[in-house]
C-alpha cells in the first residue's frame, strides 16, 4: 500500500472515530424539535427597565424536570445591562420570583417571592448593586400585587383580608364548611416602609371593605387610582371593575368611571390631571379593545381609538402629558402607537411586522426613550430585547435557548383564506420539516381558547399542540384565528356573539377545506385539538363535524352549553359577552344551547376522541369532560379515552400533568392520524414510557 493511500485511510479513520465520539450538540447535522425539547424551553414573561434605562430586570421560566418533585415551574430573577450586555443572576435555583419593579431612584429592586416551607408570597427587595434580599412584607394571606410609592420610601400592596380568630378556631375544630360565594374576603390596599434592614415594617391599611384588583399612584403619591369590583369573585374581576380614586391620607374612595364591560390597565398622566385606560367598547365586547381618556376630577370619558380600527388595543400609558401611548394587537402582530390627547397626530412607533418580532406591552422610562420588551418569533420562544426610541429595531439581550440553533424548524408563514360567506380569515401554518411540495401531509389543527384570544406569528410551542414538534414529526400544523378572535377589531370579534359553535367553527372547517384543496393537507389524515373554548371546538369536530377529522384532543373543553352555564365560575361573563340571553328567557334559548352542544351530536361521532382535564377546574367543570365521555361510550363509541389530572385546574401547572398531556396527545395523533389506525381497532397503550422517564416492564 502506498504512503498516500495509507495516509488517506488513517485520516478517514480519524474522522469516523471523531464522528462517533463527538457529543450530539457538536454535530453539524441539525435535528427536528423533539417532545423532550418542548419541556425544556426557557422563556421570559415580564421585563422591567430601570429609571435611567441602563438595566433590565427580568424573570426566566423553566419547567421542572420529570424526576423533580411535582410542582409548577421555576422563575429566576436576572439583570442585564443595556450598555454592555452583561447578565447578572440575582435570585436563581428552585425559586419562583415574579413582578420585578425598580425603585423610583433605581437603586433597589422589589419583587414577589415565596421563600421557605409553607410560606406565603411576599414582597422582597434587593439592592441593584448586589447583596442579600430582604422581606418587605409579612402579611398573613400573602401579597397579590404591589407598587412603589413615588417617594421610594414605601411600598403599597394588595392582599386578601385574613380569617378572623373565630373562623380559625372553627377550622381547627373541623368546621370547614364552604359558604359558596358568600363570606368572601375583601382585598384591600396596605402600605409599609421599604427598608433594607431589619424585620418587615407594620403596614398601614389604606382602603377598607373594598375588593381591589390593581392600582396606580398619582405622580405625587397623594392619590391612588384603583380597579375595584363589588365582590371578590373572578366573574366580578372580569366584568364589574371600575376605576376609583383613593385618598392616601383619609382612605376616602370615590368612583371615577362607570364602564359597562371589561376593564384593562390604566395610568395617570405625568401631571396627574388625567387618566388613560384600556377597556371594552361595550358590555358585549368580549375583550379589552379601546383606549379611553378621562379627567381625574371626573367627567365623561373620551374614546381615543381610531374609527373602524381593525385590531384590539391591549394596554395604555403615556409618552408625555399631551400624548397617550398604547399597545395593540393587529392580526398576528403587535404595534406600539402614540396619539395626542385631542385624538390627533396618531403615530405608529414600533411595528412588530416590520421588525419580525411579536411583543407584548413594553416597559419604558418616563422620558419614553428606553424600552424593555419580551419578544418572540418563529425561532425565539421569548427573550429580552432592548429598544432605544428612534432606532430601527430592538437589540436582543438574551438567548435562553441556544440549542434551538441546532434544531431544524419547519417553515412558518401567515396564510389567509376565504370563509364560505366570503370573509377573509387569517391563520398561521407551520410546514413539516423537509417539506416536499409534491407530497400531501397529515394535518393537525390547533384551536385557541377564549375565544377572546388569537395566535401571533411567534414561537408556537407549548405543552399542548406544539407546532415545531408536530412539524418535526411530519405534520402540517395549522393555527387559525377564526371568527370571534381578538386582533381583528370588535366587529370581527362580535361575530361569535349569540352564535356559539356557529360561524366561528365553520371558519375552521373552511380552513381545513382550503388546505386540502391547495394540495397541502391529506384530507384523509386530519387531527384537531384545543383547550377550553378550543376544547369546545374539539368536541364539536368530534361530533357535528366528525367527517372532517380522524382524531381530536379535547383539553378542559366544553361539551354541554346548558350545564356549563350552571357550573362555571364566570356565569355573568358568559351571559354578557357570549350567549347574550339568560337560559330561562325562553324555550328558544334552551333549544339553541342544546343544539350547539357536542353531546347532542355524540351519537354520530366517527372520530377518535381523547379527553383531558384537571379535577379542580372551576372555569370549565370536569363534568363537561365526563358528560361527553359518557355520551360517546353509551353510543358504543370504540375509541374514546378520558384522562384526569388530580388537583389541576383550567390547564396543568405541575410538570407530571404537562408532560403527560404533551406525550399523550402526540401519541393519539400518531396512532389515529399519522398511522391512520382504524377506529374500531385497539387504542394506544395507556402508559407512555417517555412520559414518565421510567423504564417500564412490557407487561405494564
Amino acid at each position: 500500500m502506498s504512503i498516500l493511500k495509507s495516509s488517506v485511510l488513517s485520516f478517514l479513520c480519524v474522522l469516523l472515530i471523531a464522528a462517533i465520539l463527538s457529543p450530539p450538540g457538536l454535530s453539524s447535522e441539525k435535528v427536528p424539535v423533539s417532545p423532550e425539547d418542548a419541556t425544556r424551553i426557557k422563556r421570559s414573561y415580564n421585563a422591567r427597565i430601570s429609571p435611567d434605562g441602563s438595566l433590565i430586570a427580568y424573570t426566566v421560566y423553566s419547567q421542572r424536570e420529570a424526576g423533580d418533585e411535582p410542582g409548577s415551574g421555576y422563575r429566576e430573577l436576572y439583570l442585564v445591562s443595556t450598555e454592555t450586555g452583561e447578565v447578572r443572576p440575582f435570585i436563581t435555583g428552585k425559586v419562583n420570583v415574579s413582578s420585578p419593579r425598580f425603585s423610583p431612584e433605581g437603586s433597589r429592586l422589589a419583587f414577589l417571592m415565596k421563600r421557605g416551607e409553607g410560606a406565603k408570597r411576599q414582597v422582597w427587595m434587593i439592592p441593584v448593586d448586589g447583596g442579600e434580599s430582604v422581606p418587605v412584607t409579612d402579611f398573613d394571606t400573602g401579597v397579590y400585587m404591589f407598587r412603589w410609592h413615588p417617594s421610594g420610601d414605601s411600598i403599597a400592596f394588595v392582599a386578601t383580608e385574613p380569617k378572623s380568630e373565630t373562623e380559625e378556631e372553627l377550622e381547627e375544630k373541623g368546621y370547614r364548611f364552604i359558604y359558596f360565594e358568600e363570606n368572601l374576603k375583601d382585598r384591600n390596599i396596605h402600605i409599609c416602609e421599604a427598608a433594607l434592614g431589619g424585620d418587615p415594617a407594620e403596614p398601614r391599611q389604606i382602603t377598607e371593605d373594598k375588593v381591589v384588583w390593581d392600582f396606580q399612584f398619582s405622580p405625587g403619591g397623594k392619590r391612588i387610582a384603583a380597579a375595584i369590583s363589588p365582590m371578590n369573585l373572578v366573574d366580578h374581576q372580569y366584568m364589574f371593575k371600575d376605576i376609583h380614586l383613593v385618598d392616601m391620607e383619609t382612605g376616602e374612595v370615590e368612583a371615577l368611571t362607570d364602564h359597562s364591560g371589561k376593564l384593562g390597565n390604566f395610568a395617570f398622566s405625568p401631571d396627574g390631571g388625567r387618566i388613560a385606560y384600556a377597556a371594552s367598547l361595550e358590555l358585549k365586547d368580549h375583550a379589552v379593545s379601546q383606549a379611553y381618556l378621562v379627567d381625574a376630577g371626573g367627567g365623561e370619558p373620551v374614546n381615543l381609538t381610531p374609527t373602524g380600527f381593525r385590531g384590539h388595543i391591549t394596554s395604555v400609558g403615556w409618552k408625555d402629558r399631551k400624548t397617550v401611548a398604547y399597545t395593540a394587537a393587529e392580526g398576528v402582530w403587535n404595534t406600539l402607537n402614540t396619539v395626542r390627547t385631542d385624538g390627533k397626530r396618531r403615530t405608529r412607533v414600533l411595528d412588530g411586522k416590520e421588525i419580525g418580532l411579536v411583543f407584548r406591552t413594553p416597559d419604558y422610562t418616563d422620558d419614553f426613550k428606553h424600552f424593555a420588551l419580551v419578544c418572540s418569533s418563529p425561532g425565539i420562544p421569548g427573550d429580552i430585547f432592548y429598544w432605544k426610541y428612534g432606532e430601527d429595531r430592538p437589540e436582543r439581550m438574551t438567548e435562553f435557548n441556544p440549542w434551538i440553533e441546532e434544531r431544524k424548524l419547519g417553515k412558518q408563514e401567515v396564510i389567509r383564506y376565504q370563509a364560505r360567506d366570503g370573509l377573509e380569515i387569517e391563520g398561521i401554518l407551520v410546514y413539516p420539516v423537509d417539506y416536499d411540495s409534491k407530497e400531501k401531509y397529515p394535518l393537525i389543527v390547533s384551536v385557541h381558547g377564549g375565544p377572546e384570544s388569537h395566535y401571533t406569528n411567534g414561537w408556537l410551542g407549548s405543552y399542548f399542540n406544539p407546532g415545531h414538534v408536530l412539524a418535526g414529526k411530519g405534520y402540517l400544523a395549522f393555527y387559525p384565528n377564526y371568527r370571534a378572535s381578538t386582533g381583528y377589531g370588535t366587529e370581527f370579534a362580535l361575530e361569535g356573539y349569540e352564535d356559539a359553535a356557529g360561524r366561528e367553527f365553520d371558519d375552521i372547517a373552511d380552513g381545513i377545506d382550503f388546505l386540502a384543496e391547495k394540495g397541502l393537507a391529506d384530507r384523509e389524515r386530519v387531527g384537531l385539538g384545543g383547550g377550553s373554548y378550543g376544547g369546545f371546538a374539539s368536541a364539536w369536530f368530534a361530533s357535528y363535524y366528525t367527517e372532517y377529522v380522524n382524531a381530536v384532543c379535547m383539553f378542559v373543553g366544553i361539551s354541554d352549553l346548558v350545564s356549563k352555564r350552571g357550573t362555571t365560575d364566570i356565569p355573568w361573563e358568559e351571559l354578557y359577552v357570549h350567549s347574550g340571553r339568560k337560559l330561562d328567557a325562553s324555550w328558544d334559548m334552551w333549544e339553541f344551547s342544546i343544539k350547539r352542544s357536542p353531546i347532542y351530536y355524540a351519537r354520530q361521532s366517527e372520530t377518535a376522541v381523547l379527553i383531558l382535564g384537571g379535577t379542580a377546574d372551576t372555569r370549565v367543570h370536569p363534568s363537561q369532560s365526563l358528560e361527553f365521555y359518557r355520551r360517546l361510550k353509551m353510543n358504543d363509541h370504540p375509541a374514546v379515552r378520558l384522562v384526569r389530572y388530580p388537583g389541576e385546574g383550567h390547564g396543568n401547572r405541575k410538570q407530571p400533568g404537562r408532560i403527560d398531556v404533551l406525550h399523550r396527545h402526540l401519541q393519539w395523533y400518531d396512532w389515529y392520524v399519522m398511522d391512520n389506525n382504524p377506529l374500531d381497532g385497539p387504542m394506544p397503550p395507556l402508559l407512555i414510557e417517555d412520559d414518565y422517564g421510567l423504564e417500564l416492564d412490557e407487561k405494564e
